[in-house]
């Protein structure tokens, strides 16, 4: 039985789709103006580990992950500068190309850590029309109100508006909402825009779309302008998953602002419960602070492998932490997850040259049988990877287990983790590789680092990973 830790209720509940092993499931995905860091692959993995963990229980997942290229201010609520538009300015570009910049490299990050590709991937841009039906709708019903800045959705309205977050708003209005209550000729503090007319970079285009897909005449497109952040996920997950979502996961930080206004204006327009399950992933710190552009520590993927760490080794590092408990990234524990990584993959590899064990069937059976209601609990337990995992290495150094067995039950827990161990295979490294390996070994016994890294990096051009062990030794593995 499926256990999920639901943010709307806050209790661990039976999970019980709307349709039987049929899932739909949508994930806020990311805002493609600038490089995505380590805290947002974070979240992308925790995704795609809650969806293989699905699958692996017999479920039929529809997962959607969208991409925001229009609409997301730099406060992440009501004000500033549309963060599209900002890095479009900074690097002379249209929002289009911005996006479909940062969109290749950020898809190109998370297949490099084994995610698997969802079937929908709605660009904001590209739901317009459904957008501005639902602002109109919302405009009809009473729910909303025009300004000269924006249409705002009025909270006083909406039902139990704080029920996600459990706030109060007279005592929280920095958090919960959007400034004073003149700002934008606003009812309330906490009233959001659905759908503002600013003038700016988004102008042309928007009015274009406007024409293309003749939206309905009123307030919406009476002016230039364009959709606000939160309506963007109402209204594509109305179109590609239906009027009520079995789970919805994204960051805690949207859960006061974001979700909770998704909640309201997707209630208000179609009448139904939005979503039976939330779930939210908890920060990445770094060395135990924050993430910080300024200073330096808002790593990128690309960041890890310049310095010579493939990208699953950090997918491992995520496989240790729950997705609702915080995780501290530092360069230490990442050479950990390098180095049992590796492990794995080597026992994996080895496996095949002992005999088998001469233990009676009866008795292997069992220890299978033990190992997989484990880890299926495990999974069923919230999703409890940290869990399964140690599971996984229980397995590997029990007595009752070997070769065969463990190989195939390793391979089966794997469906969850993504770590891509059935490609590991024998390897004759090359001669020249070889030659490399040796040569940067001696620059290390001499301390000299730049070339030895530099030596490093030319063989991992070459497709092969050199890890080091104690003293002298390493190994050398083709990449995975």
């Amino acid at each position: 039985m499926l256990k999920i830790q639901n943010t709307l209720t806050r209790k661990k509940e039976e999970f019980k789709p709307i349709k039987n092993k049929a899932v739909s499931f949508y994930q806020c995905g990311p805002t493609v103006y600038w490089l995505q860091h380590l805290g947002n692959m974070r979240a992308m993995v925790l995704a795609d580990l809650i969806w293989r963990s699905l699958e692996y229980l017999g479920y039929k997942v529809k997962f959607v992950r969208n991409y925001t290229d229009v609409g997301h201010l730099t406060s992440n609520e009501d004000s500033g500068q549309d963060k599209m538009e900002m890095t479009a300015k900074k690097e002379k570009l249209m929002p289009e190309q911005i996006a479909a910049k940062y969109i290749k490299i950020f898809e190109a990050d998370v297949k490099d850590l084994n995610c698997q590709e969802p079937k929908y991937k709605p660009r904001a841009t590209a739901y317009i029309k459904p957008m501005a039906k639902m602002a109109q709708m919302l405009l009809d019903k009473g729910y909303t109100y025009a300004t000269d800045l924006a249409i705002y959705f009025d909270i006083s309205k909406a039902k139990d508006y704080t029920r996600l977050s459990g706030q109060d708003l007279s005592k929280n209005i920095s958090q919960a909402g959007q400034g004073e209550v003149s700002d934008g000729g606003k009812k309330n503090p906490a009233d959001f825009a659905i759908w503002f007319f600013k003038a700016g970079i988004h102008q042309n285009a928007l009015q274009t779309w406007a024409m293309k897909f003749k939206l309905p005449t009123g307030e919406i497109i009476k002016k230039a302008g364009f959709p606000g952040w939160h309506l963007e996920c109402s209204a594509m997950n109305k179109v590609l998953l239906g009027e009520t979502v079995d789970l919805h996961m994204g960051g805690i930080e949207h859960v006061p602002v974001h979700h909770t206004n998704e909640i309201a204006q997707s209630e208000a327009a179609n009448g139904v419960k939005f979503v039976n399950y939330w779930l939210h992933n908890e920060h990445l710190t770094i060395d135990g602070a924050k993430m910080s552009k300024t200073g330096g520590t808002a790593y990128s993927l690309a960041d890890l492998k310049a310095k010579g760490y493939e990208p699953l080794a950090l997918r491992y590092f995520f496989l240790q932490a729950h997705y609702r408990s915080q995780q501290n990234f530092t360069w230490e524990a990442l050479e950990s997850s390098k180095i049992a990584l590796n492990n794995l993959r080597e026992k994996i590899f080895h496996w095949e040259e002992f005999k088998e064990s001469k233990l009676e069937k009866k008795d292997r059976k069992e220890a299978r049988e033990e190992y997989l209601g484990k880890f299926k609990k495990a999974i069923e337990d919230d999703f409890n990877i940290p869990l399964a995992l140690g599971i996984m290495w229980d397995l590997i150094s029990d007595y009752r287990i070997r070769n065969k067995d463990a190989k195939e039950m390793v391979f089966e827990f794997n469906k969850v983790f993504g770590l891509n161990l059935k490609n590991i295979k024998k390897e004759i490294i090359p001669s020249e590789i070889k030659i490399l390996a040796k040569k940067r070994q001696e620059y290390r016994i001499n301390k000299n680092w730049k070339e030895a890294d530099f030596i490093r990096r030319e063989i991992e051009n070459n497709g092969y990973i050199i890890n080091d062990g104690l003293g002298d030794a390493y190994d050398i593995w083709k990449k995975y």
